[in-house]
């Protein structure tokens, strides 16, 4: 499932936010940055010999986390697209580069820095490995590794493998190994060499054992095999996958940076919201996720659990297509954004499971504003739907998926309901037609609905996941689908996407916030958050969608 279809990732995105980080330096001069600093002594297990799984851990050493994971397809990094995969593979597999939980900087991993030179028509990204660096096999992680698994992921072409073919437009011709610990990309110059850091914290960037796959290859360059087994360096390797059940994590014995607390990882598979509260009530869980407004209620004064809001990336929306009446009018289109009760959708249909967020890039984000130019205004509503000239009662068809909930818990429908009311208020006649997702994701690519009631997440943690998605109609992604056609815009966006230099970027995207809160097809409706539920004796918890993971389980411990 793409982090952008109506209910998905991903985002990722993936997913995604963040990329200050890599931002820094005039586009001509090269751009260094920062040593990880010193790393644990490495594990003294033999190279080559696989870690034993499956050790001994006390209660206090094993942590059960609890959600709905029923979108696991793969645990290959290469192929993984799926949210519940994702926190799987985020904590078996390392990255170049990543970020810290609650940090938008990213930050050296496998690359203890990373040089960005402009060399003509190309960008060039020259990254230093870690010496220290060692797989879960115990072999040193090579610039040889890192080739092969890029390469890899372009071979194999899976779901995720357009963000570096698309996106970052990364060849194989253009990557190589200059030594054991020093890996050389060349991007063109129409890509962001921003973008494809960010890229790479993701679990498409995950790095493998070559020489694990390569013995394991079968006849899909080991996929199948890492369904089983892992070869990544992080601190957990993969004990086993019991599909539909669970997955289990135990400790990586050669891991080469600080060992964790947690030595064996439950990650049990739990879709009801009822199961969920009655796992973490009674200490079955250590951790759940996604919690419902009633668990919440009924759980905030147990003594022995705290609830945890974390801010997903994901923004739930109204489209408005731009070139069907009466919305090609930028008079309606912003009557429409000043009817809706923000506030009440956040506060009473979500019970504060989010929060009102108006423009296209979600908090969290490198390049967010805050800017909340829009509340509930039906006398200033009505004054732009008569300078419109549009008649009262004026019918507008709404399109919503036939699935229950919206993230932040409303029903799609409740939610449907309420802005059917609030632009009622205005003249509006609005009909609200629920349909399958696939059915409403057929029409909205088609540029065949009117009002369309939907939700995005970023594919990758960076601004231009969203802004080109969004800006750019020739992208034939959500302009596209709203039948929004703003060149200008356009331009600004990818040249927003390309800047280097960090503080004219983020001036490029707040320009871009303002005129497509006003100018463009949308009414952002509010950006939800994740509701956990969380042991007291669970220490260091922290949900960040902008990481990979999510949730990073060699941080936690338990007391």
């Amino acid at each position: 499932m793409p982090r952008s279809s109506p209910i998905s990732r991903r985002l990722l995105c993936f997913i995604g936010l963040l990329l200050l980080a890599a931002c820094g330096a005039p586009a001509a001069q090269p751009t260094t940055q920062p040593s990880a600093g010193a790393s644990a002594p490495p594990s003294a297990s033999p190279a080559g010999q696989s870690p034993a799984a499956g050790g001994t851990a006390s209660a206090k050493e094993t942590l059960i986390f609890a959600a709905d994971l029923s979108d696991q397809i793969s645990l290959d990094p290469a192929v993984v697209y799926e949210f519940g995969g994702i926190q799987v593979v985020g904590n078996i597999y390392e990255t170049l580069v990543s970020f810290d939980p609650g940090d938008s900087i990213l930050k050296p991993v496998l690359a203890k820095e990373w040089e960005i030179q402009d060399s003509g028509d190309m960008w060039t990204i020259t990254f230093s490995l870690d010496q220290s660096a060692k797989f879960a096999s115990g072999r040193p992680v090579t610039a040889d590794d890192v080739i092969y698994s890029w390469s890899r992921v372009l071979d194999l072409n899976k779901s995720p493998a357009f963000l570096f073919i698309d996106i970052a437009q990364l060849k194989k011709e253009n990557m190589r190994a200059v030594d054991p610990q020093t890996v050389e990309v060349k991007l063109p110059k129409t890509a962001s060499p921003q973008v494809f850091l960010s890229i790479l914290s993701f679990t498409i960037g995950g790095i493998v054992d070559k020489q694990e796959i390569m013995a394991n290859a079968g006849s899909d360059m080991g996929s199948t095999w890492l369904n089983d087994h892992s070869a990544g360096s992080g601190p957990y390797v993969l004990e086993r996958w019991e599909r539909g059940t669970q997955n289990v994590l135990s400790a990586n014995p050669n891991y080469w940076r600080q060992a964790p607390a947690i030595k064996r990882v439950i990650m049990r598979n739990v879709g009801e919201a009822a199961n969920l509260q009655a796992a973490i009530e009674t200490g079955d869980a250590d951790i759940v996720q996604d919690l419902g407004p009633e668990q919440i209620k009924a759980l905030e004064n147990n003594p022995d659990v705290q609830i945890v809001k974390a801010t997903a990336t994901t923004l739930v929306y109204l489209g408005m297509n731009a070139k069907t009446p009466p919305l090609d009018k930028v008079e309606i289109r912003e009557a429409i954004r000043y009817a809706i009760n923000y506030d009440e959708i956040v506060n009473n249909l979500l019970s504060g499971n989010g929060e009102v967020v108006q423009e296209i890039i979600p908090a969290g984000l490198f390049g967010h504003t805050a800017s909340k130019p829009f509340k509930q205004d039906i006398a200033k509503a009505k004054e732009l739907i008569a300078k419109a000239g549009v008649a009262e009662g004026t019918e507008i068809e709404m399109l919503v998926t036939a699935a229950a909930n919206a993230p932040g818990g409303v029903e799609w429908s409740t939610l449907a309901a309420k802005l059917q009311s609030d632009l009622q208020q205005i003249g509006l006649k609005i009909t609200i037609k629920a349909i399958q997702q696939s059915e409403l994701l057929t029409i909205y690519r088609a540029q065949k609905g009117q009002l369309v009631l939907i939700l995005w997440g970023p594919d990758f943690p960076d601004p231009d996941g969203n802004v080109t998605p969004f800006t750019n109609y020739e992208a034939k992604s959500i302009a596209w689908r709203n039948a929004w056609e703003a060149p200008d815009i356009a331009k600004l966006s990818q040249q927003a996407a390309l800047e280097q230099d960090s503080t004219r970027r983020a001036e490029l995207y707040k320009q871009i916030t303002e005129r497509v809160l006003h100018e463009g097809p949308y009414a952002v409706l509010y950006q939800p958050t994740r509701p956990f539920g969380v042991r007291k004796n669970v220490k260091g918890f922290v949900y960040d969608a902008v990481d990979t993971p999510a949730v990073s389980f060699w941080l936690l411990s338990k007391e």
